[in-house]
């Protein structure tokens, strides 16, 4: 993937600013009609998708060059693809997520580097994960539980925590009460513990494709060696990454790959997980973006040479990612009550955890996790429910920094207070 070949998608951008917005057709108020947290933040065109394709394809023609200032501007960016589900609304042959990436590998490949993203680099290489805690404590999290150690053993099913669920303590009970659901419903999972590697996703979307190449390699030997069917995760970006950063690199895994909210949600409607306690509360859930829009499945290349003519399929815009599952889970808890927020779906506003903007501007990332809170509370809801470690965690980082009463949780959490 390289910045030149997508000088087309470009240059054919008509600078309409829809990218700006959820599509007109979707807006219910002027409050909650943006969908682009950088350009809403920074508010100058450049900070928007179509601002960052005109610097692309200024710099790739040469009329201007990659500073530390474009660099900045570029990676203020979540790559929550929402502005490119906006613009596929009313232009079908413009790929704006896939220029946004490119980008992001030319500014690594000619030096331009954001200094956290090196630090998150550099822990990578020497840990494993972007956060830098020791490789040997990633098993840690399951300590205790009577599961298959896929190491030693085969299973049917191949659960992946994911690097954040691995460290973040105050987590582990998501990831601990999954792995239970699936054993206590009759099925065969194993963990790879302390042995699971990252999957790579987050080094490549702050433009690192060779790690994601060396990370790929990785899990799909292990996956191949517990002889698992299936691979389930409960991280909404090792699924991103696994079901379509993988296959584009060539690199699919050979197995189905579930959420964990699709794989519950499954067994619900089997009748092997029953939810059968109330849980009285009013929620709104929250669609992570590597859940949502970002996690649609890769179906390959268009060959031709005008996208215009590309069938639907091979246009990314984020129809067909994971909606349905995690709400049908929500609506079959006893008592609980989903009221939904204004963007949703394909146009849900993003968390503000993702791109690597945690990691480098974390005011940017808090400012952006607010504005959902706020959208949250519009509803009346008690809580935010979601189906993502980075949603949650940086959901919970903002409220703690502003002293807002609105509790978060896992779709996990409160099957687990229903069962």
């Amino acid at each position: 993937m390289e910045l030149k070949d997508y000088e087309r998608d470009m240059t054919g951008c008509s600078r309409c600013s829809i990218c700006k917005w959820i599509p007109l057709n979707q807006i219910k108020s002027w409050r909650f009609a943006n969908v682009c947290p950088s350009i809403s933040r920074y508010n100058f065109h450049a900070y928007s998708g179509g601002g960052r394709m005109l610097m692309g394809l200024s710099i790739l023609q040469g009329r201007s060059e990659l500073t530390e200032v474009v660099t900045d501007i570029i990676y203020k960016c979540t790559l929550c693809g929402a502005c490119d589900v906006s613009c596929k609304q009313y232009r079908d042959d413009i790929d704006i997520s896939e220029t946004l990436q490119a980008f992001r590998i030319r500014c690594v490949e000619e030096g331009q580097l954001i200094p956290e993203h090196t630090v998150m680099i550099d822990n990578l290489r020497r840990e494993g994960n972007v956060f830098g805690k020791p490789k040997t404590e990633r098993g840690r999290w399951a300590e205790g539980l009577d599961v298959k150690d896929i190491n030693e053993e085969q299973a049917d099913v191949f659960f992946h925590a994911g690097c954040n669920y691995s460290y973040d303590e105050e987590l582990w009970p998501i990831v601990r009460g999954a792995v239970t659901l699936l054993e206590n419903a009759g099925v065969d999972v194993g963990i790879a513990g302390g042995e699971e590697s990252c999957c790579g996703g987050r080094a490549y979307e702050i433009g690192y494709q060779g790690e994601l190449e060396k990370y790929a390699e990785d899990v799909i030997g292990r996956v191949k060696a517990s002889g698992a069917n299936k691979l389930v995760t409960a991280c909404s970006d090792c699924y991103s990454t696994f079901k379509y950063y993988y296959p584009k690199i060539g690199k699919a895994l050979g197995v189905e790959v579930l959420h964990i909210t699709e794989y519950i949600d499954r067994l619900i409607r089997e009748g092997k997980i029953k939810p059968t306690k109330s849980v009285p509360m009013r929620i709104t859930y929250h669609d992570p973006c590597h859940l949502g829009r970002r996690g649609e499945s890769y179906v390959g290349e268009w060959k031709g040479d005008n996208k215009l003519l590309r069938p639907l399929k091979y246009k990314r815009t984020g129809k067909e990612g994971v909606y349905t599952p995690p709400r049908n889970i929500l609506k079959s808890i006893p008592g609980l009550e989903l009221v939904e927020m204004e963007r949703i779906k394909e146009y849900s506003w993003c968390c503000g955890a993702g791109g690597g903007v945690k990691e480098a501007y974390p005011d940017f990332s808090i400012w952006t996790a607010m504005e959902r809170v706020e959208e949250a509370k519009a509803t009346g809801a008690e809580a935010i429910v979601t189906a993502c470690p980075w949603c949650e965690r940086n959901f919970k980082d903002a409220i703690k920094e502003s002293g807002e009463r609105v509790e978060v949780y896992d779709v996990i959490e409160l099957v687990l207070r229903a069962i």
